[in-house]
């Protein structure tokens, strides 16, 4: 039988170990971006939300109202600000919404 090892490690530091060692960061973030927009957003915005997609740095949202994306077009800086903030790091630096 193998030994078992006595280090006591929390579940969240072995998640990120193995997202790090599996290079599967930038998916992860994908999929956090999605839930940070589904949160910030509210229901009344992710309803007419098609599709949320982060490519270097530039987060592209496909909307499936016109009216609901000239008023969020208004305030972009303060949307790339509290994403940035709820994912804890700058990974937006540019909003397109489509």
């Amino acid at each position: 039988m193998s030994k078992r090892e006595n280090e006591s490690n929390a579940i969240g530091d072995l998640m990120k170990s193995f997202i790090k060692e599996n290079n599967l960061s930038k998916g992860m973030q994908k999929l956090q971006i999605e839930e940070a927009w589904e949160k910030l957003m509210g229901q009344g915005v992710v309803s007419y939300t098609q599709q949320v997609q982060l490519q270097n740095k530039t987060l592209i949202i496909k909307l499936t109202s016109s009216v609901l994306r000239e008023e969020l077009s208004y305030g972009k800086e303060k949307i790339i600000q509290m994403i940035n903030e709820e994912m804890g790091e700058e990974l937006v630096s540019k909003l397109l919404l489509v």
